[in-house]
């Protein structure tokens, strides 16, 4: 029986279907109408029966489209010889190229080979009679661009077949793409490379434990966020015969899978019901730009922007429609052609160059070893017309013929250079103020700018010499007071003014609080003692007179710091009414009113706005949480804590075990290991202010009275708010005592604080905006691992 167009093949349990098709590019992705882009070719593959958007996951003949389709001249069917094929007027398109060597099978072949979709979109050709139970070819054997649970991901040993994934070319072009992805046969593990050129961009190596890692960073996620754990079980396999990856849902009805993309990112996908669209709950790599030239030849990549891709100066698209198609290997082309002429004996160029500033620096560099200087190097490549930029580094001029890939402005997140690319430009090409630049200077400018200069100089170097004697290293006394206000204390003073450090306040990742009286018995303390710094006592004096300096109503006040010998201690003024948590969490505390709470979350806002933006440099503070939202007499908030980062060390571990950090109130991005950003203050701060609204803490899992039923609140907080019963947020113990319509706002600023992604959540001077009433907000979206939880059965809220 043969498949034609129009006619599908659908497995037993309904999920998924076979047959031809047109691939389609949502609107969205393509442009602002409401229209979809059709590919005029055809192809036969599965896809996800009954989910509204289109979704493949396998096609036959993805080098081989078919034009023109009509019934009766396409069609699916077994040949002969018992081959699955593809047949375009009566010319073979595609086949399973498998010998069948059953005797009956020769004589009578289409009554002993059958084609069967199974329920894990598998499609297998199986011979009958059989003594094996394996089938002759199958699908699973040979993946386009994704992997589905139940398949295996590696090599067979014995044959020799490697099951890699191959990315598509475009959106609507399912065609052999830019990126791959492998288990090496030598034992390398898995690997991602662009596969022209060739060059490796990923390895996942092997451990050495029983279940190796398909990937780290997403089976990390999965072990320790109670949102996803349950989303796919991973396992390896390695004996004589096979080495391969495979992964299983435990809940037959979601639908997840594995994808490598178009831009070469690892994908995990996962259907969401509620938004009626796949939801990516991980990306491998984090960046988009660390894929070798995502965005094709003459481009810079920079990951923190949307869309990544855009063209060098005085370049512009090759093909916009294909860029629109996310195929962006024609990348970019000059505006103005290149003024260089090759003579027999010479090479004459009016060309200049343009340098483009933290960069990496492109593919395939040529060392020119007879340059000594920058610019015997630029005339190394104005001499040659084929040269398009050059970089001088550490004494090493490099230069570059042809065309210019892999060039990633350093975007904080994976991708960091400080190196200068200088791109080779036609010169009228040459950005206007450059131009300007190169006019001859003005005698009488230049001169009075020396001086100014030389002054400044002069003032700062004085500066200098004069603040390394106030924070002289020698006696370190109580009153010794700089400027700043900061006092350098001695050890044995401050050891007496806490009784020993006996009476503690509390402690977390950076160390322990005591509580001291000074020596005049009026002034209460707090004293911090830090654990794990390892500055010197110099860097650790700088570090105390730049934090010393900064001074905020809600920050609290750093009055002095002590450092002896192997001794580091901060000292801060005391809040009477200790920290947040001991108010919202102890049933022992009193109740604080909705005024005081909306006034807390307000003032911590504040202090942490200006960490973020009104300091010389931003200040990430890193472990937002009750415990360090401090309350004075008025239980007026101050953030504590805030330079703590500073003075352990501002180059923050990305491993769970070892960084700075509280669970529970981790940003996503802890977890993926990427450079963090203000924006993990402001996830911790949405995870605080749900907390402060609730009364509750905010743990990953809340077991209700019969015990069997697991709750994640920021889950039935973003139900609630959508469901319009925000008197469910509020914390029970307020007794209907409190502003609607402020409660309301809060919980909407804090549910777009702790946003997946964090280019969706607010800065935090944007929050104080929302929260003083100066900026509207919009209802916020459930974030994507919200909403996979929330689909899976038994997680009814309560």
């Amino acid at each position: 029986q043969a498949l034609t167009v129009g006619d599908n093949l659908v497995s037993k349990n309904g999920k998924f279907a076979l047959g031809f098709f047109q691939f389609q590019a949502a609107s969205s992705n393509v442009s602002k109408s409401k229209n979809t882009t059709t590919s005029p070719n055809w192809y036969l593959g599965i896809w996800f029966n009954k989910i509204p958007v289109f979704t493949t996951v396998w096609v036959a003949n993805r080098e081989k489209p078919i034009t023109d389709p009509k019934s009766n001249s396409t069609h699916l069917t077994i040949s002969r010889d018992g081959n699955l094929v593809i047949l375009h007027h009566a010319v073979v398109i595609w086949s399973t190229k498998i010998v069948v060597t059953n005797r009956t099978a020769r004589t009578n072949r289409t009554n002993t080979t059958s084609v069967v979709l199974m329920n894990s979109a598998n499609l297998a050709l199986t011979e009958s009679p059989s003594s094996s139970d394996a089938p002759l070819w199958q699908s699973f054997d040979y993946p386009t661009d994704v992997v589905l649970p139940g398949a295996k991901f590696g090599w067979n040993k014995l044959t020799g077949l490697n099951r890699r994934g191959i990315s598509k070319k475009s959106l609507i072009d399912p065609g052999l793409g830019s990126y791959s992805v492998e288990l090496e046969t030598s034992g390398n593990g898995i690997i991602l490379k662009r596969r022209k050129p060739s060059v490796m961009y990923r390895n996942y190596a092997p451990e050495s434990s029983s279940i190796l890692k398909l990937m780290p960073r997403i089976i990390k996620l999965l072990q320790l966020d109670p949102l996803s754990k349950a989303l796919i079980l991973p396992q390896y396999h390695n004996d004589t015969e096979e080495e391969y990856y495979m992964y299983t849902s435990p809940d037959e009805s979601s639908s997840t899978f594995l994808s490598l993309d178009v831009s070469g990112q690892i994908k995990l996908n996962i259907w969401s019901q509620d938004k009626q669209s796949w939801q990516p709950i991980l990306a491998d790599p984090i960046d988009v730009c660390t894929p070798a030239a995502t965005c094709g030849p003459f481009t810079v990549c920079n990951g923190n922007a949307q869309p990544p891709c855009d063209c060098m100066g005085s370049f512009s698209k090759k093909s916009p429609w294909d860029w629109q198609l996310e195929d962006r290997t024609e990348g970019c082309i000059r505006n103005t052609p290149l003024n260089c002429t090759n003579n027999k004996n010479t090479t004459s160029s009016t060309d200049t160059f343009h340098p483009i500033a933290r960069v990496t620096l492109p593919y395939d560099p040529q060392s020119i070893d007879a340059a000594a200087t920058q610019s015997k190097c630029e005339e190394a490549c104005l001499g040659s017309c084929s040269c398009t930029a050059y970089s001088y580094n550490n004494s090493i001029c490099s230069v570059w013929h042809g065309k210019l890939l892999g060039v990633s402005l350093n975007d904080g997140v994976e991708i960091n250079s400080e190196d200068i690319l200088y791109l080779r430009l036609a010169a009228k090409d040459l950005p206007t103020s450059l131009q300007k630049d190169k006019r001859k200077p003005n005698v009488g400018v230049v001169t009075a700018a020396s001086i100014t200069s030389f002054g400044l100089l002069m003032l700062m170097l004085l500066l200098v010499i004069w603040r390394n004697k106030l924070w002289c290293c020698g006696s370190p006394l109580h009153g010794n007071q700089g400027t700043s206000g900061i006092i350098a204390f001695r050890y044995t003073d401050l050891a007496h003014a806490t009784k020993n450090f006996s009476e503690k306040l509390g402690g977390g990742g950076f160390g322990s609080v005591y509580k001291g009286v000074l020596s005049d018995s009026t002034t209460v303390i707090a004293v911090k003692r830090l654990d794990g710094t390892r500055q010197g006592e110099k860097q650790f004096r700088a570090e105390v007179s730049s934090i010393g300096l900064i001074q905020h109503i809600n920050l609290v006040k750093l009055i002095g710091f002590c450092c002896e010998g192997g001794n580091r201690l901060l000292v801060y003024e005391h809040m009477k009414n200790g920290s947040l948590d001991a108010h919202i969490f102890k049933s022992n505390a009193d109740v604080l009113n909705w005024n005081i709470r909306y006034q807390i979350v307000i003032g911590v806002a504040r202090g942490l706005s200006y960490l973020h933006q009104s300091c010389r440099e931003c200040i990430i503070h890193c472990d937002i949480k009750p415990e360090n939202i401090l309350l004075d007499a008025s239980f007026f908030p101050k953030v504590g804590d805030f330079g703590m980062a500073a003075f352990v060390g501002r180059n923050f571990s990305r491993v769970l075990t070892t960084f700075r950090g509280t669970i529970g109130y981790l940003a996503p991005e802890w977890l993926s290991g990427v450079a963090v950003t203000p924006k993990v203050d402001v996830y911790s701060f949405g995870m605080v202010m749900l907390e402060i609204i609730s009364g509750r803490r905010n743990s990953p899992e809340a077991y209700s009275g019969s015990g069997d039923h697991v709750e994640y609140f920021p889950v039935r907080a973003i139900s609630i708010l959508h469901g319009g019963n925000v008197q469910g947020l509020v914390d029970p113990q307020l007794h209907g005592q409190f502003d609607l319509e402020q409660a309301e706002l809060v919980a909407k600023v804090a549910l777009w604080c702790i946003q997946d992604n964090e280019f969706n959540r607010p800065t935090m001077s944007e929050v104080v905006l929302v929260l003083e009433g100066l900026q509207e907000i919009d209802m916020p979206p459930m974030p994507r691992l919200l909403a996979a939880i929330t689909e899976r059965p038994g997680s009814a809220l309560m």
